[in-house]
């Protein structure tokens, strides 16, 4: 089949996610290596988000498919009460890359019922029902995960779950918080406001606050250190336990291996995990909890898991995932390539009046698109549809041959961790055209 043809046999008798599927308008793939796939007609796209940003070691890694080759032909499935080799290995894998205080993992289908387990398990442990989280925040497409996040979303889903409390963002560009202020003075502003709304609450009623590791699709709205340190602190201050969500921020995403290593004084007590666990060659999430955490459950059930928790073959491609990592150094890679990557973000927006902000670390950047420099009036505001501006971008991004996240006013940069600074320059090129159609609506 053509292009066409195999757009069309897809939405005949299949549904997609997150849109109206008179509005579906598919790509096609039916080839993928490195940083670049093929639709069904042999164009050529560069992958500039990794898929769902979570293609982190490229396409087609030959080491990883020969692995999950091996191990098919060994077990094809233990229901999750069985121990293997492979998540014996895998569990031993994380406990090395995680903090030392991280000392056990629970593994799930993916990065949403990650999230629901971690919610659940910071219930069960302090006895309190109330989650913290951002309003510009994403964490899955489950019926508890979509609540938790912030992401507009969540309104079709609402009410939701019971028991969680929004807070504000670290919106330094954007947020009226930091009128006139440095991203540090108004952080703290911030902070006063989340401890107002701490003790609104009640403490003893709130068991953990839920932030992801680096910010993600909601906008790469991060923070500084001041922001990062006092959450510990009131964390610390009145017993909360601190989830930190690295689906998207970990797997050397910001050249390093989580998002929140950043910050050297946070100590998550719960870490969720999916997307570069296994960089999508097969579905699996995790949840690495503290030795807290751990010990309450020796003599205490724990309340999860799925028919498919803890996949065999899901555990096996983890474990080779990480060895690519590993013995690749794409950690280190993504922090180099990161720089080079945040160099030539910096020159177009020199170079484009339309660009108001640049945001990220390693390889997690987004654009913001603005008419006007000074009031920064966005292009097309937050949770409206897309205005005529990033329609123009989005078109001229893929009539161009790059596939990317295109939200609101803004265009995501993540690309696989293996891509080379030539192939940056190449997205890079395909981005300016795209910005040049943005400056014509420039006020």
């Amino acid at each position: 089949m053509n292009h066409g043809e195999l757009a069309s046999a897809n939405k005949k008798h299949t549904l997609a996610s997150w849109v109206a599927q008179d509005q579906w308008k598919p790509l096609t793939m039916t080839k993928a290596e490195g940083v670049y796939f093929w639709n069904a007609d042999g164009e050529k796209f560069i992958d500039w988000s990794s898929q769902l940003m979570n293609v982190n070691i490229g396409h087609g890694n030959k080491y990883v498919n020969e692995a999950i080759k091996a191990e098919v032909d060994k077990i094809s499935f233990a229901y999750p009460g069985i121990g293997t080799e492979a998540r014996a290995e895998l569990g031993k894998k994380l406990n090395e890359i995680t903090p030392d205080h991280i000392v056990k993992s629970f593994f799930t289908n993916g990065g949403a019922d990650a999230v629901e387990n971690a919610i659940k398990m910071a219930r069960l442990v302090t006895g309190r029902s109330k989650i913290m989280t951002r309003y510009r925040s994403y964490h899955g497409g489950t019926f508890g995960a979509m609540t938790a996040g912030g992401d507009p979303r969540r309104l079709a889903n609402e009410p939701g779950i019971p028991g969680i409390v929004r807070m504000q963002d670290p919106y330094a560009y954007q947020s009226p918080i930091y009128r006139g202020k440095t991203q540090e003075e108004g952080d703290q502003v911030l902070i006063d406001q989340i401890e107002d709304t701490i003790l609104f609450e009640g403490p003893n009623n709130i068991a953990a606050i839920l932030l992801e590791g680096y910010s993600g699709s909601s906008g790469i709205m991060q923070g500084s250190e001041v922001y990062w340190n006092s959450i510990q602190g009131l964390c610390n201050k009145y017993g909360i336990l601190l989830i930190i969500d690295e689906v998207m921020s970990g797997f050397g995403r910001t050249g390093k291996w989580f998002g929140f290593q950043h910050y050297p004084n946070l100590k998550p007590d719960i870490i969720v995990m999916a997307k570069g666990l296994t960089s999508g060659y097969v579905p699996l999430g995790a949840v690495s909890v503290s030795d807290k955490i751990s010990t309450y459950f020796d003599t205490n059930p724990l309340w999860g898991g799925l028919t498919y928790s803890a996949h065999h073959l899901g555990c096996a491609t983890a474990v080779a995932n990480i060895e690519v990592y590993q013995n690749d150094n794409l950690i280190e890679h993504a922090a180099k390539m990161g720089q080079v990557l945040k160099s030539k973000l910096k020159e177009l927006a020199a170079n484009h009046p339309c660009v108001g902000d640049i945001r990220g670390e390693g390889l997690h950047f987004v654009i913001e698109l603005v008419e006007n420099q000074e009031t920064r009036k966005q292009l097309s505001p937050f949770n409206s549809p897309p205005t005529e501006p990033m329609q123009r971008v989005a078109k001229h991004l893929i009539e161009n041959g790059l596939s990317t996240f295109v939200r609101w006013s803004w265009i995501f940069c993540n690309p696989p961790l293996t891509i080379t600074e030539s192939e940056i320059q190449e997205g890079i090129e395909i981005i300016d055209g795209a910005l040049t159609e943005a400056d014509k609506f420039v006020k």
